[in-house]
């Protein structure tokens, strides 16, 4: 009998178990691509064919064996609360006006059961996350809304601080949550919707396990043991799943999970600043890195992104991993990732390393549909 190679195993396997990932920015990069207004937006891109720029569409898809994606419905920090409002409810409506948009490929799913089921029935489960406590305007009235919505989680931070949570990406306000950050994470527990700790200071970390009486997830982090950047999970954190329950989505973004890249970044940060300008601000980064003479960017690889899946199983548990791409939310991916069609590299590689298939399983969305329907346990009391 024919042995199976490894890429006939991996591609069987998310062929029959769903791949669920974390964090997709589609909806955004359509946004940019047409402007603000949803129609516009879902109506500017054929996703049934490649999109010139964009790392996802529904032939990519379905050869990634893509089973269920959160699609982030991101908006920036930058924007005013009013304005972060506003912004938020009209992502929302993209999302929900894509799956109306392609019936026959995105399922919408609000529920576990609903993403396995659009899975069963030969479509792509799609579910929406909020990137960043700022879209709710500092009202738990908004946050209920968006959960009425279908969005199943909420990013407490993105690059910078709310009111009420420190980012890792800016300087410490709070000390981690405020009461009334307390207050958002417990609502959350209320309602079913998932708090999301990607983004947040590790004393936000501490200060939500501390609070929450749900399982959490980090939809788009990587190991900071790995690789030192402020966006990764420290291990005393990931040491702190098992008892939590929550899971950690490793994400593919270069400057998270290569420290040459890291390195790199750190280089172009200091010639920005000594230059007078905001390196924090993409624009100015860019037409910066146009004119810098100095060395070029390394590449992120697979074996990169296998070092932090590892490194997380190894500290937090095979029951407390899982994957989060962020494509379409970064300009570059490791090389061998570039794309949502090469989800079955990765599985290939962890194969062929000696991963069961029942832990690639895991890995894959077994693990993440847990912590969903755990969220929907607590919220039903």
């Amino acid at each position: 009998m024919e042995t199976l190679t490894a890429h006939d195993r991996a591609e069987a396997l998310l062929a029959a178990n769903p791949l669920v990932d974390g964090h997709n920015d589609l909806p955004w990069a359509l946004r940019k691509l047409a402007g603000p207004d949803p129609s516009a937006a879902v109506g500017g891109a054929d996703l049934t064919h490649d999109v010139p720029g964009l790392h996802t569409d529904i032939p990519r898809l379905r050869q990634g064996h893509v089973g269920a994606q959160f699609w982030s419905v991101y908006v920036p920090s930058t924007l005013s609360p009013v304005d972060a409002v506003t912004s938020v409810f009209e992502q929302v409506e993209l999302v929900h006006q894509l799956t109306e948009r392609y019936p026959d490929d995105l399922g919408l799913a609000l529920t576990a059961d609903a993403a396995e089921a659009a899975f069963a029935a030969g479509k792509v489960a799609s579910l929406l996350g909020a990137e960043g406590g700022h879209s709710i305007g500092n009202s738990l009235g908004t946050l209920r809304a968006l959960r009425r919505l279908g969005v199943r989680y909420m990013t407490l931070t993105h690059n910078d601080n709310t009111d009420w949570a420190d980012s890792a990406t800016d300087e410490p306000v709070h000390g981690g949550l405020t009461d009334f950050g307390r207050d958002v994470v417990r609502e959350m527990n209320r309602i079913g919707m998932l708090v999301d700790l990607s983004h947040v200071a590790p004393s936000t970390m501490r200060d939500a396990l501390a609070t929450t009486s749900a399982p959490v997830m980090f939809t788009h982090s990587s190991s900071r043991a790995v690789t030192d950047h402020p966006r990764n999970v420290p291990d005393d954190v990931l040491a702190a799943l098992p008892a939590n329950g929550g899971v950690c989505m490793v994400t593919f973004v270069p400057y998270f999970v290569s420290a040459a890249v890291q390195g790199w970044a750190s280089q172009v940060q200091d010639a920005i600043t000594a230059s007078g300008r905001d390196g924090k601000d993409g624009g100015v980064r860019d037409e910066f890195l146009a004119t810098w003479d100095g060395p070029p960017r390394p590449e992120a690889t697979l074996d990169d992104v296998i070092a932090h899946v590892e490194h997380v199983r190894e500290v937090a548990g095979i029951d407390h991993i899982g994957i989060g791409g962020d494509y379409d939310g970064v300009d570059r991916l490791p090389v061998g990732l570039q794309d949502v069609s090469r989800y079955p590299v990765l599985f290939t590689a962890l194969l062929e390393r000696g991963w069961s298939e029942q832990d690639c399983i895991k890995l894959a969305g077994r693990n993440a549909l847990r912590v969903l329907r755990a969220s929907d346990d607590v919220a039903a009391g």
